[in-house]
């Protein structure tokens, strides 16, 4: 059993696999309260967290992914690190992606994505996802049962991001491949030809896009990936094309990852839960409602990073220069002083919209519109073309003794398989 006074939430393998009831327990201690190991201050309060995420100007991003590993690279020194952390901002992890910037440089990078992400885009590439979901679903269906990550999530996340990206007809096959998100049956891209890259998938999708970006700067075409070349900040000035190349591979990592996670969240529900099956059958508007409540249930960010760049308060907590906070959206989602009976799945929670899932402030997830979309067609399509969707209890066990194992993590959270058993629909 974890002692959760002296618990390292960073390495226990059994809060990993379920956070909720040691951040119930940091919580009871107080909504922000500075945790043993790291001296790490945990915030796990809805407002508090809400609070940290729009003061940009004394929390800093930079070590939104790590936070406390690595270790700073400088000593913090006084009541305002600000010039430290410009300072040593080449030293922390990912330094180069958006989620670990601050304004200006922030603004200037996000600009590029508002530039590729407009609504005439989205409409075209959720025309795509319905034609896609039925695709993925014709690889399995037949056989009545399925493991949704691998045979629908990963496959279904990657190409939708690789059409909204433009990414080339005859590339897409190679970017399912590559990303680990399996081969397509048919395919002539063999398992010899390439080996998943998950290990480093960020450094292929940046190869990748260098190429493309400055073959439609040398030679223009009327593509996606040309409007993404030609992209300008609002300024007017022309981004460098690695300043493109990393707004476009970001996007696809970090949307890939979130999305498989809400996809095998909110089909958990739906396959333990006959009743809701029948309600979203009955009216499909309540889908809506269902993909927020699963996001609020199961977020898949358990949590966020900010470094003080200030002294300052916190929930009424002094908070030094220099102090790792670590937002745990998945804490402030189950607050109870905000969602009542935080720990139930309830389809018709009024203020559901109000989680914090996809973060707060300037660096709410960009992406956050498209992955609801993708849960939206999903869920429509499973309801369509399957009847009785359970869990696989062959694989998971019985209702009462579910066994699912979750991704061994202190940063996301997400199944690393989901089973599921069901009827086709002909």
């Amino acid at each position: 059993m974890t002692d959760f006074a002296t618990a390292d939430y960073f390495s226990d393998q059994d809060i990993a696999q379920d956070p909720y009831e040691y951040l119930d327990y940091l919580r009871a201690q107080n909504p922000v309260f500075r945790e043993p190991n790291y001296g790490v201050v945990a915030v796990t309060g809805y407002d508090e967290a809400v609070a940290a995420f729009k003061d940009y100007e004394t929390f800093s991003a930079v070590n939104a992914i790590g936070g406390p590993f690595p270790p700073l690279p400088f000593e913090p020194e006084g009541d305002d690190i600000s010039e430290q952390i410009d300072a040593h901002r080449h030293l922390f992890p990912i330094n180069e992606m958006m989620v670990v910037m601050d304004p200006p440089a922030h603004t200037r990078a996000r600009s590029l994505l508002s530039r590729l992400l407009t609504p005439a885009r989205l409409k075209e590439n959720e025309d795509f996802m319905w034609e896609l979901a039925d695709r993925q679903l014709d690889e399995f269906i037949r056989n009545g049962k399925c493991e949704l990550l691998a045979e629908y999530g990963k496959p279904f996340a990657t190409l939708v991001i690789a059409d909204l990206l433009g990414v080339p007809d005859d590339d897409r096959a190679e970017f399912r491949a590559s990303l680990g998100a399996g081969k397509e049956p048919g395919s002539a891209v063999g398992a010899l030809d390439h080996t998943p890259v998950a290990v480093n998938p960020l450094e292929w999708l940046d190869g990748k896009f260098t190429g493309y970006i400055n073959e439609r700067r040398r030679h223009p075409r009327e593509d996606v990936l040309n409007s993404l070349a030609a992209a300008t900040y609002p300024d007017g000035t022309t981004p460098d094309v690695v300043d493109v190349v990393r707004a476009a591979t970001f996007l696809f990592a970090a949307g890939q990852e979130t999305v498989v996670k809400l996809l095998s969240a909110s089909t958990r529900v739906l396959a333990e839960r006959p009743d809701l099956q029948d309600k979203l059958r009955a009216d499909r508007s309540l889908i809506g409602n269902f993909i927020e409540e699963s996001l609020r249930i199961e977020s898949p960010t358990k949590v966020d990073f900010r470094l003080a760049r200030k002294t300052t308060t916190l929930g009424g907590v002094d908070i030094k220069a220099g102090t790792v906070l670590m937002l745990c959206l998945g804490a402030a989602n189950r607050d109870p002083r905000k969602f009542s009976q935080p720990d139930e799945f309830h389809l018709d929670r009024r203020n559901v919209r109000e989680h914090i899932t996809f973060g707060r402030g300037i660096h709410t997830c960009a992406g956050a519109p498209l992955a609801r979309v993708e849960a939206k067609v999903t869920l429509n399509r499973l309801l369509d073309r399957m009847t009785d969707i359970a869990i696989d209890e062959t694989q998971h066990g019985a209702a009462g003794a579910r066994r699912y194992r979750y991704e061994p993590t202190f940063l996301l959270r997400g199944l690393s398989e989901l089973h599921l058993a069901f009827a086709p629909v002909d």
